[in-house]
């Protein structure tokens, strides 16, 4: 009769809360911890392990995907000295979302950026992956493509940059010499071109793969390709890719089934910007669109949601901190079911009373991971962090890349 009530019992509160739950209480009933078995579950923090897809990380402080412009050119490679780089931030346990990379030649728009598309990419790739292997970390790629924010003198046949629609952003872009210039307008991608667009974004995602990988990030943020198909501003297309909020987030949905169906979706995130306003973007009502979207993503099972935080929207250019902006994170939770990654603008002691709320499950960081290498040690431990030179965000060579200090030692480059 006990052992019949015990099982009844374990089985009542697997139900309830959950298999880990039940187990933990069929531990309990065991030991005859029967209140230990409701006690409160204790609040989430960056130092609460969590599974992400099928990786299992030891804390939840992420490396936010940064353009840092340290590639060897011409190849758009990763290096040595990147893989460096890679290896000071990684953790044991830890996940990094390796910058930008495009998905193709006709993708780049930024100088000294790399690529995931040739076997030169996928070979310097793999000296990152096995650096940050090395250190028991594990590290996506973040695919990208810029659409309009590209120039004639990044595209392989000098040709104009490709977009859903013909209109200029108002920014001014960079060069592959660094010189700055306005925008060009961009020419509308056609119907029937959009099939090899996505074999694009699948052969990259091959690619990172191969290069040792642990999963791929979607860029669908920030102003480039995959935003400007979802907004309005960018997208004035009549065909099944422009008009309704079914159609504009018709690429985006497509992109991401094709790039499941290599990787598995427990393998792929996923990173959007909802009332972003980066590189001359936005959407004049974003709550619609960004709502439909969610809930179509929220289906595949994807390993995660990546949402920049609006406050932060630009800080690849200047430090901004917007205000009467919403939370991203807050607002989009109910929708989505899996891990939901926020990112801007974060300190230990904001992500930590994000995580305990449950509005994100764990914190992406960007400048700060920049200049503190070991940013999870410094923040398990309320340790100051080193301020980061912005000047040196984009330049070459190791300096503000590789000569920042860990706490209590020196960096030889």
């Amino acid at each position: 009769g006990s052992v019949a009530i015990e099982l009844w019992f374990a089985a009542f509160i697997d139900q309830c809360c959950g298999s880990g739950h039940g187990s933990g209480a069929r531990t309990a009933l065991q030991a005859g911890g029967f209140c230990d078995a409701f006690a409160p579950m204790t609040e989430n923090n960056l130092f609460t392990p969590i599974s992400i897809g099928d990786l299992q990380l030891s804390h939840r402080v992420v490396m936010a995907p940064l353009t840092r412009m340290r590639a060897t050119v011409p190849g758009n490679t990763a290096n040595e000295m990147m893989a460096a780089y890679y290896a000071q931030r990684a953790s044991q346990g830890g996940l990094i979302i390796a910058e930008a990379s495009q998905v193709s030649a006709d993708g780049r728009g930024a100088p000294c950026t790399p690529g995931s598309h040739t076997p030169a990419q996928v070979a310097g790739w793999k000296l990152v992956t096995e650096a940050v292997h090395a250190k028991g970390g594990s590290i996506y790629l973040q695919l990208w493509h810029m659409g309009r924010l590209s120039h004639s003198s990044h595209q392989p046949d000098g040709g104009i940059p490709i977009a859903p629609s013909a209109v200029a952003a108002n920014v001014e872009v960079t060069t592959p010499d660094f010189e700055r210039v306005a925008a060009p307008t961009p020419r509308a991608l056609e119907t029937d071109e959009i099939p090899g667009l996505i074999e694009r974004y699948v052969h990259a995602a091959r690619c990172a793969m191969e290069a040792g990988f642990d999963g791929v990030e979607i860029h669908a943020a920030n102003g480039y390709l995959l935003e400007q198909f979802l907004q309005t501003r960018t997208n004035q297309r009549t065909d099944d890719y422009g008009g309704s909020i079914e159609n504009r987030c018709r690429l985006v949905l497509e992109i991401t089934q094709a790039i499941s169906a290599v990787w598995g979706a427990d393998r792929v995130g996923i990173r959007l910007s909802p009332f972003g306003i980066a590189n001359d973007s936005g959407e004049d009502e974003p709550m619609p669109l960004y709502s439909h979207l969610i809930k179509e993503l929220d289906g595949f099972g994807l390993a995660y949601l990546h949402l920049l935080e609006p406050r932060a929207s630009g800080a690849g250019q200047r430090d901004v901190d917007h205000q009467d902006v919403p939370s991203a994170a807050e607002l989009f939770r109910s929708m989505w079911h899996g891990v939901l990654i926020a990112a801007g603008n974060f300190n230990g002691d904001s992500a930590n009373a994000m995580l305990a709320k449950g509005d994100a499950d764990a914190i992406a960081f960007g400048r700060f991971f920049i200049s503190n290498p070991d940013l999870p040690e410094r923040l398990r431990q309320g340790a100051a962090l080193t301020p980061y030179n912005r000047a040196t965000f984009y330049s070459r060579g190791p300096e503000g890349y590789t000569d920042y200090p860990t706490m209590g030692a020196r960096v030889t480059v």
